[in-house]
């Protein structure tokens, strides 16, 4: 099992930052990536960044590239998403996942382990 808590939501001014940390327990030695998705009122959840360990790779979706960077310490501990130059339309919950098998790191039901989500709220 591995366990996922997120911290640093909160509201920020459009064109402002915001730092999201996921720190994960557990059994993360088992770990083949992390990942954040985000899901809007009304809205499914959708892929946003992820670290994959196999490989060593990064990936967004189209809509943060350049403005988001995910990264993470290492150890399979800590995943964050530096989030820059912010949007109204990034308001959303974020959600940290991890994941222990090979499928695509983009997908949400490649995951089976989610934290509880943290609310991102960027103001006009």
């Amino acid at each position: 099992q591995v366990q996922l808590v997120e911290t640093g939501g909160g509201l920020v001014q459009a064109g402002g930052s915001l730092s999201l940390s996921c720190a994960a327990s557990g059994r993360t030695f088992s770990l083949t990536g992390m990942g954040w998705f985000r899901q809007a009122p009304g809205k499914e959840r959708e892929f946003v960044a992820a670290i994959s360990w196999i490989g060593i790779s990064t990936h967004y979706t189209d809509s943060v590239k350049g403005r988001f960077t995910v990264f993470d310490d290492s150890a399979k501990t800590r995943l964050y998403l530096q989030m820059n130059s912010l949007k109204v339309e990034d308001t959303a919950v974020y959600y940290c996942a991890a994941k222990t098998g090979y499928n695509s790191p983009e997908v949400a039901s490649s995951y089976e382990y989610w934290g509880q989500g943290t609310q991102v709220t960027v103001s006009a």
